[in-house]
């Protein structure tokens, strides 16, 4: 990926320096170049003349991209003190943000950490050609404590379903968190989970699987509390084979968040 600028001067080497300023390198750094407009002087000092342009450009990874972009975003919210840590791996990089102030970058619910991974993802894949650029961001484990808090939901939802035999309409999230509410209800006897609505709306709907057993709380100790033991001599039932084996929806596909982004 590369990043082009264009320098003007009154000469081809001012406007070298310009490029590279631009460029935000050093004065001696080792560029690629091209001039596509020299010095043309104005005739008798007042007619004509010309500056001289500089094409420039510096091969720089999607990670760097993303990255700058990253820091871009949070000087214009005036973070400066922020730091902004990455950590490569197979499919991309992970980005970690440390210092005051973190609140935010998350916002409401996550969604100013949510929209700035996705335009620091765009930026990053925007000249990309065969293989996708994974970029995450992180400030104060805040993913991981979410992750958790969901997966309780999840599954205190699906509990709460299976027992009254009503469902429940969750409120509106992104792809990434409603797989992990429907991985969450799939542990849970008795419930399952649809998405419904669409783009911002979209939402988790949890509700009680009909082939199901009924919930019902086991009383016999306070019942028979003071009586003898009781002994139930009615053959046992053989398990529902009915209830259909549901895998997780995957909301996200293999991209994580949002999805692959096309060109």
């Amino acid at each position: 990926m590369n990043k082009e600028v264009i320098g003007t001067g009154s000469t081809e080497m001012e406007a070298l320096s310009n490029a590279k300023k631009l460029l935000g390198v050093a004065e001696d750094a080792e560029i690629n170049f091209e001039v596509i407009q020299r010095a043309e002087k104005k005739k008798f000092g007042l007619f004509g003349g010309n500056p001289a342009k500089v094409k420039a450009w510096l091969n720089i990874s999607p990670e760097e991209v993303a990255e700058e972009y990253i820091k871009s975003i949070l000087n214009a919210m005036n973070l400066k003190d922020l730091i902004v840590e990455s950590e490569k791996n197979e499919k991309g990089v992970n980005f970690k943000i440390e210092g005051e102030d973190i609140g935010f970058v998350i916002g409401r619910r996550g969604e100013t950490l949510d929209a700035l991974q996705y335009l620091a993802s765009l930026v990053a894949n925007h000249n990309a050609e065969d293989s996708y650029f994974k970029v995450t961001i992180d400030t104060g484990n805040y993913r991981e404590k979410r992750e958790k808090t969901l997966e309780i939901l999840g599954r205190k939802v699906a509990f709460k379903v299976a027992k009254t035999g009503r469902k429940v309409v969750l409120e509106p999230m992104n792809p990434y968190e409603r797989r992990i509410i429907h991985t969450a209800v799939q542990k849970v006897n008795g419930a399952y989970s649809e998405s419904e609505g669409e783009n911002a709306n979209r939402h988790v709907v949890i509700l009680p699987d009909p082939k199901a057993r009924p919930y019902r709380k086991n009383n016999n100790y306070n019942r028979n509390k003071g009586k003898r033991p009781y002994t139930n001599t009615k053959p046992q039932q053989a398990p529902n084979t009915d209830v259909p084996n549901r895998e997780p929806l995957n909301e996200s596909g293999e991209f994580g968040l949002y999805g692959r982004i096309d060109k």
